[in-house]
């Protein structure tokens, strides 16, 4: 393979989106399930395949995205996954879990607390979506730095990276076939969110994911990427320091610098309004706040709102 595209194979699912998720082939029985345009709510998935066994990144915000995502896995791998590994606690990445009965749930120590914590609230950010008959089933394993999964001849390094989008991020790596699940630490067109996590704390992740090289960069959102993703993301974030420091010198309210603020070359990026939330955290951090510090995501989320003129869409 020479690319995040060569050689793949692409098996459209017949998911509920209009575009539809496509499960491609990234490496030798490898795959991202991608979920189009990977706005609010549409996130990645992956799949590792060795022999008879099978581990799954993530799941799929609603049941039927869910059902989509096991009917996709179960064309291509052998049985159900036995693993399925949770980037983070966000339910776009989780609330999937319980239609895989068969596999143990794997996160982060920090993950399985914050998911509890949280329940189905996201369910009532977009009352108008289609959720359907979720059931929330956290890890029943937890790592706290790292952990080895071994799927069959296949070896997946299970990495902590943060505070950065969350307190809990989890990223998973196969060195072999060099291949990097991001969760939410990268997304590739859409923009970034770290207001639960931390700026700097996710420019240090960069650094982490950069030096192991991978080739094929499975993002939480977007399309698949190479390792470029990683400059496009750390621009952004970098921006995000210098309005910070640039806002709180001439005492302005994150709303209004994000008013004010041309983003150039982001501005097409989906999902533009995360600047709000985001400067907030840049604020916080930039006055000393430690990293994935408790924030009221309730009211970030409102004055997001506020300043989108409305309750940005989101197709899950």
């Amino acid at each position: 393979m020479t690319g995040p595209t060569a050689g793949v194979t692409a098996r459209p699912t017949g998911g509920p989106a209009a575009a539809g998720p496509e499960l491609t082939e990234v490496a030798d029985n490898v795959f991202a399930y991608v979920q189009p345009d990977g706005g609010w709510c549409l996130n990645n998935a992956g799949l590792i395949v060795s022999g008879d066994r099978a581990a799954l990144v993530d799941t799929a915000a609603t049941e039927a995205r869910a059902r989509a995502l096991r009917a996709a896995v179960l064309g291509v791998a052998p049985s159900a996954p036995q693993v399925l590994v949770n980037t983070h606690f966000h339910g776009d990445h989780t609330f999937g879990n319980f239609v895989f009965p068969e596999a143990l749930i794997v996160g982060h120590e920090r993950l399985r607390t914050e998911m509890a914590e949280a329940g189905l609230h996201l369910t009532g950010l977009w009352p108008d979506v289609d959720w359907g008959d979720l059931e929330l089933v956290t890890p029943a394993l937890t790592f706290r730095d790292r952990l080895t999964l071994h799927i069959g001849d296949k070896t997946a390094e299970l990495l902590h990276l943060g505070p950065a989008h969350t307190s809990n991020d989890t990223v998973v790596w196969l060195p072999a076939e060099r291949v990097l699940f991001t969760g939410d630490l990268v997304m590739n067109g859409v923009t970034p969110f770290c207001p639960m996590g931390s700026v700097a704390g996710t420019l240090e992740a960069l650094d982490t994911m950069r030096a192991l090289a991978p080739e094929v960069v499975v993002t939480g959102h977007g399309p698949v990427a190479g390792p470029g993703v990683f400059e496009e993301t750390e621009g952004y974030l970098r921006l995000l320091q210098d309005l910070a420091k640039q806002g709180l010198a001439e005492g302005l309210d994150p709303v209004a610098l994000a008013r004010r603020t041309d983003l150039g070359r982001y501005a097409h990026w989906l999902d533009a309004e995360r600047l709000v939330p985001n400067l907030f955290r840049a604020y916080a951090e930039e006055q000393g706040e430690p990293r994935g510090s408790r924030v009221d995501m309730g009211e970030l989320f409102r004055r997001m709102v506020e300043y989108h003129g409305g309750l940005p869409a989101c197709h899950a």
